[in-house]
């Protein structure tokens, strides 16, 4: 990324760090923070990971009813973050959040492991529950369930899409002098670019 002058396309740029961050050899480069804001209007932030990411936007799975699905229904948008430490690099992504089509969930759930699937029937995500034990016999019972076939995507787990409305490109340099530079949808395809002091 030359800072001093911008690719005209941020999409790719992004798709190049990501790259980066995998070269690194990172656990998880696809790690992101997703912001999100409750029914009080108080942020809510945790981990999901990234699994596509093209001109339409940011896509990640989950739960739709657990607290980041409900926070979505009502307040469909969201912030993302990546952070990574050994190039020393961030990228934030904010914009509104549609769902992904049942066709697009179930094509991904099916390349889940089995038990990621049997987890995503038997986990009541965000709900509170008695014990370990009770979680256990829930995965029990849905392995009893499905044994012998496949296990099919349920109808409140799938994907969303955070749509590119803003993008800002990160470098940490010495002495806390990092580059920055954002990039603002224009609404018409194309991006506004602007340098900003670190």
């Amino acid at each position: 990324m030359n800072f001093d002058h911008p690719p005209s396309d941020p999409i790719q740029a992004c798709k190049n760090w990501l790259l980066d961050a995998e070269n690194y050899g990172l656990a998880t480069p696809n790690a992101m923070t997703l912001a999100t804001v409750n029914e009080l209007g108080k942020p809510c932030t945790r981990i999901v990971l990234l699994k596509d990411f093209d001109e339409q936007g940011a896509v990640f799975f989950t739960n739709r009813l657990s607290d980041k699905g409900r926070e979505l229904k009502n307040h469909p948008h969201a912030s993302l973050l990546f952070f990574w430490d050994k190039p020393h690099r961030q990228i934030r992504i904010d914009g509104v959040v549609s769902k992904t089509t049942d066709e697009v969930s179930a094509a991904y759930f099916e390349t889940r492991n089995r038990g990621s699937q049997i987890g995503a029937w038997a986990s009541q995500q965000s709900q509170p529950i008695a014990n370990r034990q009770a979680l256990d016999d829930a995965v029990d019972e849905i392995e009893k369930r499905y044994e012998g076939t496949p296990v099919p995507c349920p109808p409140h787990w799938g994907g969303y899409r955070v749509q590119i409305d803003r993008i800002e490109f990160w470098q940490g340099l010495e002495d806390r002098l990092h580059d920055r530079i954002v990039f603002t949808a224009d609404g018409d395809g194309g991006w506004g670019v602007q340098r900003l002091c670190p």
